[in-house]
């Protein structure tokens, strides 16, 4: 039986001819003694119990900041992953771009040279049929000037 403060106040005990009778007092500090010891043993667990949440707390606080650390790391190397393919798709375009003004540039080239190729080919062309229509007009005056003549084989396998 555990006694508070207020209840050992209050104990009456009996007077005997000499004072106090010795079995009650005896008996009193026994159960005093006892529930003192069992209050110490639990104040001592007590002061355990704090002393070992005290240590968790600190380790979760560790641990809170670590995870603190580690995600303001984990957003700086994303933001940092993320600039650098926003470069990079930048540097990507760009070059395509140029390749793309490259390609264009050599077919308009090529486009000119092949236009170029064709008007002189042209150019060839008529003069080839005008000298034809010529040498044509040529033979037709000589005939003329010259007279009827007899089928050669070569008029007749024509």
């Amino acid at each position: 039986m555990s006694y508070t403060p207020v209840e050992i106040r209050h104990v009456k005990l009996r007077r005997g001819l000499f004072g106090y009778r010795r079995s009650q007092v005896d008996q009193l500090l026994e159960e005093v003694t006892e529930s003192f010891e069992t209050v110490w043993r639990e104040r001592a667990d007590s002061t355990d119990r704090v002393e070992h949440l005290e240590s968790e707390l600190t380790r979760y606080r560790d641990l809170e900041s670590l995870l603190r650390t580690t995600l303001v790391s984990a957003e700086r190397a994303a933001h940092e992953l993320k600039d650098q393919a926003k470069r990079e798709a930048a540097t990507i375009v760009s070059e395509a771009q140029a390749e793309a003004r490259t390609i264009t540039r050599k077919a308009r080239s090529e486009h000119e040279t092949l236009a170029t190729e064709a008007r002189r080919l042209r150019l060839l062309l008529h003069a080839a049929l005008d000298a034809l229509d010529e040498a044509d007009d040529q033979a037709d005056q000589r005939a003329k000037s010259v007279g009827p003549q007899t089928p050669t084989r070569e008029t007749k396998a024509a």
